[in-house]
C-alpha cells in the first residue's frame, strides 16, 4: 500500500544567499518546483515538517501533493542538499508530475528470503541497493522486491532476473547494461584458509613421497656384492 504525502509551502520572492541563510535561521527550507513546461516557482517549507517526511523511505519515490497558497501541485523530489555534518536540510528541488509523462526515478531494492547456502558458510553480497526505472506516475512503486531465497552458492543475480510489471522499465537494461545486483559466495578469508590447508597438506606429502622414491632409486642402483671366492691354496713347497 502506497503512503500519501502532503506538504504545505509558501511562495517566496527574496532570492540570494543572504535570503536563504535567513530562511534557514528561521527554521525554513528554501526549495524550487519546476517542470511540466511551467515556470519554476521558488518556495519555502517548514524544516521540521520536511525532515519528518524525509525520514520515511517511501517519501523519496512518492508523488507528493504540494499546496502553495491554496493551489495544489503534484510533485516528486528530484534533488536534496543536506548540511555536510549537521542534521539540516539546505535545499530541495521538486519536479512537477504529469499523468501522461514518464518519470525516471531511482527505486530502492528490498531483498527478501534467506538462501540455504548461508548455512554452508556463504554470505550475501549486495552490489546494488537501488535501480532507476522509467514509468508513468501512476505505476511508480515505493520499492522493488527481489527474492533471493532460492540462490545457490556462487550464484549471481542480474537486473534481468528482477520480476517487474509490464508498466516498469529498467533504464540500465534498456541501454544494454545487465549489471549484477546480488551474489552468494564463500568469504574470501575462508577460501584462503582452505587453500592454505591444501597447500600445507600437499607440501607435507611431497617429502614423504620423495624419500620413498629416493629409497627405490638407491635399491635399484646398488650393485650386488661380489661373491667371495675361497682363496686358492698354494702348493706346499717341496722341501
Amino acid at each position: 500500500m502506497r503512503l500519501h504525502f502532503k506538504l504545505t509551502a509558501n511562495a517566496r520572492d527574496d532570492m540570494g544567499r543572504g535570503a536563504s541563510r535567513r530562511l534557514r535561521q528561521d527554521g525554513m527550507v528554501p526549495a524550487v518546483i519546476y517542470g511540466a513546461e511551467k515556470p519554476a516557482v521558488s518556495i519555502t517549507i517548514e524544516h521540521n515538517v520536511l525532515s519528518k517526511a524525509l525520514a520515511n523511505e517511501a517519501f523519496y519515490t512518492s508523488i507528493v501533493d504540494m499546496s502553495i497558497g491554496g493551489v495544489d501541485e503534484q510533485v516528486i523530489i528530484k534533488a536534496l542538499q543536506r548540511h555536510p555534518y549537521k542534521p539540516k536540510i539546505l535545499h530541495v528541488d521538486f519536479l512537477r508530475v504529469s499523468d501522461k509523462t514518464e518519470l525516471r526515478v531511482h527505486i530502492p531494492l528490498h531483498f527478501i528470503g534467506e538462501p540455504a547456502a548461508l548455512k554452508a558458510g556463504g554470505v550475501v553480497n549486495h552490489m546494488v541497493n537501488e535501480v532507476e526505472v522509467s514509468c508513468l506516475p501512476k505505476d511508480l512503486p515505493a520499492f522493488i522486491e527481489v527474492d533471493i531465497s532460492n540462490m545457490q552458492m556462487d550464484e549471481t543475480l542480474h537486473l534481468s532476473h528482477i520480476k517487474l510489471s509490464a508498466s516498469l522499465k529498467l533504464v540500465s537494461l534498456v541501454h544494454g547494461n545487465d549489471m549484477s545486483i546480488v551474489s552468494v559466495h564463500v568469504p574470501r578469508a575462508i577460501k584462503e584458509d582452505e587453500n592454505a590447508v591444501a597447500e600445507v597438506a600437499a607440501e607435507g606429502a611431497a617429502p614423504a613421497d620423495a624419500k620413498k622414491g629416493d629409497a627405490k632409486k638407491a635399491d635399484a642402483g646398488a650393485k650386488p656384492d661380489a661373491a667371495k671366492k675361497p682363496d686358492a691354496k698354494k702348493p706346499d713347497a717341496k722341501k
